[in-house]
């Protein structure tokens, strides 16, 4: 059972113990998502959606990837035949190995109540691991996963929009200038509509992706009806080859090839979001054909005519077509931001369920789907981080050098995991893991190798930008179990609590209902110990309120609340257990409504209850335990952690907070 609250440090979490379905490394997907709910209609709807938000990174990939590649190192690889056919053969069996056979194909089977993403994995193994050693490593693989993760989604929509946008240069040099303002304008635009759910967004943007996905064939066709032979690279041979002949120049094309498959790790984290069918129907009808045209087209254009390689993508279109196709690339880039900043959603919440992160308000936008989520916090720090690259780089090609090592990091990270799963959660035969090791893990390690060269050009970005994740998850982690002990400590057992009440007739019982919120019921509130202690009166009833959340949409009213008397029906104390829906609000004025009157304890008048709220005052100082940077940062971090009076709906003219200071 993982333990955990999307909004509020008060609420636990219940969760299936069963390990997803096990996966079979050879037989095709199952396209069914596993959940029973989505079927027909709904699916095709989804699957519109998922173009929209799911595949915008992978999806835009083409208007820079080939440029890149043969850019790389003053132009290393040539514009010959023998080059392109290895590149184009490359490029196509990237994607299928990456993204075919390893995301979509079988690491979307490996996942938590519907949720994707490499903490998906982390939630599984720790859930079936045994040995506190390996639930550790696990753990710290995963964390330095989630970081590169956030080190990708604040560099993709900078780098998106500002490499859609630069088009300009060439169908209008005389707006050059306004390149850099209407980026900004347009990351501002995207950053403030987030609010509405990735839902609503995924449906605004689902047609321009189909236009876009579109328009890629359309690109492609004409040029390889021109050029047929290079439908000859489809097979894997030209890689090879080009690989054998020339293995310094395919390892630089290496460093390009790997912006193909941007996106990839983004597609499952955002698996919460469309469920996993939706996401492979659109990809094995839609986005993968289409990529595949685009790029043979590409390539038969350069070896038409070489001089197209300063461009290719743009130079593929009629002169007509420059000026809309630089728009439709626009919204396009747009929508490849959107896939990020969704899969750091997901990220976000999968991080607080698992400890890594405080709490965090996050809003359900969706009554069918409970991956569809907003923490506008996360919103609003990866906006930042976008403002400033954007305004301190100014350009994509300066941008470019610290792409793709932040990729590369989380597949051989989620390769590693999905590993782990495979051979101890779901037992799969040792010979299949070893063909993933090599036709997978190899492919992604000299991924790895070809982007280290950029680290001192500008590689070092994100990892800048994962190590501060990084610190930030470690402190909370270490500082959160520090805290945990103290506080058991504080709050001490309730049973004993009560008895002490009954058996003290100093401690006077005065009139009203007094509620207060706890995780569970067998520690003590600090709030209730802290009012016995210092007022010396305890209200004549009070309510242990414990918000339960399930994995299921909504709970029916009538299921929501259960009630236990504690042991003694007649001293007026009682725990109420709501059970919400993650579509459900935590609302625990609302919750308790349901439960008054159902026992003599409740029969109460609400309106006149008060709310204490245990909080705790985190100092950091001693000596001992972690250092005092890291008791500073968490003490930070604890004390910036999502208002609960707002999670909770509870009226702040009764709301009272009391509890106790702790020395970390």
């Amino acid at each position: 059972m993982i333990t955990a609250a999307d909004g509020d440090g008060l609420a636990r979490e219940t969760r299936s113990e069963s390990p997803a379905a096990p996966a079979d490394l050879v037989d095709l997907p199952d396209l069914a998502d596993g959940s029973g709910r989505t079927h027909g209609g709904k699916v095709a709807a989804l699957a519109l959606g998922a173009l929209g938000i799911v595949f915008g990174d992978i999806g835009t990939s083409p208007l820079y990837a080939m440029q890149t590649v043969f850019s790389l190192e003053h132009n290393r690889v040539q514009a010959t035949r023998e080059d392109v056919f290895g590149v184009i053969s490359m490029v196509l069996w990237s994607i299928t190995i990456v993204v075919s056979m390893k995301y979509v194909m079988l690491a979307m089977r490996a996942d938590n109540e519907g949720e994707g993403g490499i903490l998906a994995l982390v939630a599984l193994l720790r859930s079936h691991l045994r040995g506190r050693r390996r639930v550790v490593v696990v753990l710290s693989m995963g964390i330095l996963g989630a970081a590169l993760f956030y080190g990708d989604a604040v560099i993709t929509p900078a780098i998106s929009v500002l490499s859609a946008i630069e088009g300009l240069e060439v169908a209008a040099p005389a707006l050059a200038e306004l390149i850099l303002p209407l980026a900004l304008t347009i990351l501002i635009v995207l950053f403030v509509i987030q609010r509405w759910g990735t839902g609503s967004v995924g449906k605004a943007f689902g047609p321009v992706m189909v236009l876009w996905f579109s328009v890629l064939v359309a690109l492609g066709v004409p040029h390889i009806v021109h050029t047929p032979q290079i439908l000859l690279a489809v097979s894997p041979t030209y890689a090879l080859e080009f690989v054998a002949l020339h293995p310094f120049i395919a390892f630089v094309a290496m460093g390009g090839v790997v912006l193909t498959i941007t996106g990839a790790e983004a597609l499952y984290a955002d698996m919460g979001h469309f469920g996993a069918r939706s996401i492979r129907l659109s990809w094995y009808l839609v986005v993968f054909p289409a990529l595949a045209v685009n790029y043979l087209g590409q390539g038969a254009m350069i070896l038409d005519d070489p001089g197209t390689v300063a461009n290719p993508f743009f130079r593929m279109a009629p002169s007509w077509a420059a000026m809309p196709l630089v728009v439709l690339a626009t919204l396009a880039t747009v929508i490849a931001s959107q896939a990020v900043i969704s899969g750091a959603y997901s990220v976000s919440r999968q991080a607080i369920r698992l400890g890594l992160l405080p709490r965090l308000s996050v809003r359900h936008t969706s009554r069918e789907e409970g991956g569809q989520i907003y923490v506008p916090v996360m919103n609003w720090i990866l906006f930042l981080g976008v403002i400033v690259l954007v305004v301190a780089f100014r350009s994509s090609s300066q941008l470019a050098a610290a792409y793709g090592l932040a990729v590369t990091g989380t597949l051989l990270l989620t390769s590693a995991l999905f590993l782990v799963l495979a051979r101890e959660v779901w037992r799969v035969q040792a010979w299949k893991l070893v063909v993933y090791l090599v036709l997978v893990v190899s492919v992604e390690l000299t991924f790895l190798g070809a982007n280290l060269t950029k680290v001192v050009s500008g590689g070092w970005l994100p990892l800048v930008i994962a190590a501060i994740v990084v610190t930030l998850m470690t402190t909370w982690r270490l500082g959160a179990g520090a805290l945990h002990v103290r506080e058991r400590r504080l709050e001490g057992p309730l049973p004993s609590f009560i008895r002490k009440i009954r058996d003290h007739e100093e401690i006077r019982r005065v009139p009203g209902v007094a509620v207060f919120p706890h995780p569970n019921s067998t520690t003590t509130p600090l709030a209730l110990r802290s009012n016995v202690n210092f007022n010396r009166v305890l209200h004549e009833h009070v309510i242990l309120v414990q918000i339960v959340n399930e994995n299921v949409p909504h709970i029916r009213h009538v299921d929501r609340v259960r009630v236990n008397d504690l042991g003694d029906p007649g001293d007026g104390f009682v725990h109420v257990s709501v059970h919400v829906g993650f579509t459900d609000s935590q609302d625990i004025p609302k919750g308790l409504a349901l439960a008054i009157g159902t026992t003599p304890e409740l029969d109460v008048d609400l309106e006149d209850a008060y709310y204490f709220l245990s909080v705790i005052t985190v100092q950091a100082t001693g000596h001992r335990g972690l250092r005092t940077w890291r008791k500073r940062l968490y003490a930070w971090m604890y004390h910036n952690a999502a208002n609960r009076t707002e999670v909770f709906h509870l009226p702040p003219e009764r709301t009272v907070v009391m509890g106790a200071q702790v020395e970390l």
